[in-house]
């Protein structure tokens, strides 16, 4: 320190005071979730502590996104569940290995930047539908029991299991009163805790209160198993293995994992970015680390990993200043993992099951539908849908039907002209007013309503409804110009009613980036002051 320049010293200081904390938050944050992810996952729940592991110390560290934290994910609870029930806990090292090398290969390729062009709509509508995949199935864990099956399996199955549970009383009763008492902790937490304790995070206190609980009353629920090693869960994936990962099942499955992990963590950075003033993230960059830590995973068997809102949210709310925060909250869950791993062993499952409940509950409410509404409400049928197939079959045919939807509409949106054809004679004078998009297939339209213009007449198209105009139809009216004035004719193009409404959209987005930029800078000067 002596030898150290003032600036250099203010720098220590800065991260000793804010990415250290940070990091202790984030891990405070972190360690339940790692627990009751793996759980839901049908796998130990160490397993997701390495994961969570290798997300701070190896992801934290090639992250193209550095406020953004990685581990073990709610949105691939159901997903993972699946391929461990269809295939086998040994296989799944194999499928987390090979959709770590698709996204380090993404990554490489520079496709990055092509995750962001998913339809908000089908975003959305996959983490709504993942939330409530992860409340019904969860719901049953919390009664000490197990998920039934798919989605809409668990869903209808809540009401018979809660009437099992109130007239048959014991450990499902009990089970389900800690679930509730976790529930409301995180929910009045959230809302009454002091401004100086918020640093606390909410699951973290509804895991103390449910442990302080159960151990009082001695209540005899499913407790949390792990082993004296924790690192017995590890199972590096065999020949024979990695020779079934070439076979069709087990690369669908692979390329799943790879695109709704890519997708959430894209998504995941791209709203951390909208947190904070400081480095932006490097899409191409962040896909590549996350294949690099998914491959790992893999080649250790654990659960495969995303970046997660919740943890870097947590992040950057504590005061986090660098990547610093994110590497060290892994060397916290170290150290964690490797000195008191045995502490696991007092936290009721129930509990686990009810922190994903809740973050279940807060992914599935419909917070997007008003502005997806203002896009169309064909942009909330394709969130409605995609959540509809997700909960009635599964994640993938969700995905991929909502996938279709956008883009069916996009075609239709792009085949759609409407052409309003005024004449006056006593005028000589023609009006067509063009609405929607005029684009090669739509094209024998226009050259239809052209066709039905008396010669010698003074024709005015106007543009201010139309949304898109390609060059095929540009060149339509060029030639039908030059034929049309052969007969005294004549034609105006009123451009600056199409060139107006582009102006308008874009001072308004330019108002609006100055607002967001304008709001930051407020919420950066509160936090300093």
């Amino acid at each position: 320190m002596a030898n150290m320049t003032p600036a250099e010293q203010s720098g220590i200081k800065a991260w000793l005071g804010k990415d250290a904390m940070a990091s202790v938050v984030v891990f405070l944050v972190a360690l339940p979730l790692c627990m009751g992810v793996s759980i839901a996952s049908g796998v130990p729940p160490t397993s997701g502590l390495i994961t969570g592991i290798i997300g701070g110390l190896i992801v934290g560290f090639f992250a193209g996104s550095p406020f953004q934290v990685s581990g073990p994910a709610a949105g691939l609870t159901v997903l993972v569940w699946q391929l461990v029930q269809q295939h086998g806990l040994p296989m799944l090292g194999v499928i987390v290995l090979m959709a770590g090398l698709f996204q380090l290969a993404a990554g490489l390729l520079k496709l990055g930047q092509w995750f962001r062009a998913v339809s908000p709509a089908v975003i959305h509508g996959m983490l709504a539908g993942i939330g409530l995949l992860i409340l019904t199935a969860q719901f049953h864990v919390m009664l000490d029991g197990k998920p039934i099956g798919k989605g809409i399996d668990n869903l209808l199955a809540i009401p018979d299991a809660l009437n099992r549970a109130f007239t048959d009383g014991g450990a499902p009763l009990h089970a389900l009163y800690i679930g509730i008492l976790s529930i409301a902790m995180m929910a009045l937490w959230g809302a009454y805790a002091p401004k100086k304790l918020k640093v606390l995070p909410a699951p973290l206190i509804a895991v103390v209160v449910a442990v302080i609980a159960s151990a009082y009353f001695k209540l005899k629920i499913n407790y949390v198993i792990v082993p004296d090693n924790i690192w017995s869960v590890i199972q590096y994936p065999t020949f024979d293995n990695l020779k079934h990962g070439f076979e069709t099942p087990i690369l669908i499955a692979a390329v799943s994992v790879a695109f709704i992990a890519s997708a959430e963590t894209l998504l995941c950075a791209s709203a951390v970015d909208q947190m904070h003033q400081g480095e932006r993230t490097k899409y191409d960059k962040e896909l590549t680390a996350q294949g690099i830590g998914n491959a790992i995973c893999g080649l250790l068997g654990v659960l495969p990993m995303t970046g997660v809102i919740v943890r870097s949210s947590a992040n950057i709310e504590a005061g986090a200043k660098t990547r610093a925060s994110a590497i060290f909250h892994g060397v916290w869950l170290l150290l964690f993992a490797a000195v008191l791993p045995f502490t696991l062993r007092y936290i009721p499952v129930s509990c686990l099951a009810a922190v994903l409940v809740f973050t279940g509950y807060k992914l599935a409410y419909p917070k997007a539908v008003p502005k997806l509404l203002e896009f169309g409400k064909s942009e909330v049928a394709i969130y409605a849908v995609t959540i509809a197939v997700i909960v009635g079959a599964d994640l993938l045919k969700g995905v991929v039907l909502g996938l279709l939807l956008s883009l069916f509409k996009l075609l239709y949106v792009f085949s759609q002209l409407d052409i309003e054809y005024r004449e006056d004679i006593a005028k000589n004078s023609v009006h067509l007013r063009l609405t929607g998009s005029a684009t090669l297939i739509r094209l024998p339209m226009l050259a239809s309503a052209l066709e039905q213009v008396r010669p010698g007449t003074d024709v005015h198209v106007h543009l201010d409804k139309l949304e898109y105009i390609d060059h095929a139809c540009f060149d339509l009216l060029a030639n039908w110009e030059k034929q049309h004035q052969t007969t005294t004719g004549s034609l105006a193009i009123e451009w600056d009613e199409l060139s107006r409404k582009f102006h308008q959209r874009r001072s308004g987005a330019q108002k609006k980036a100055i607002k967001i930029k304008s709001a930051g800078l407020k919420s950066a000067r509160r936090s300093k002051s």
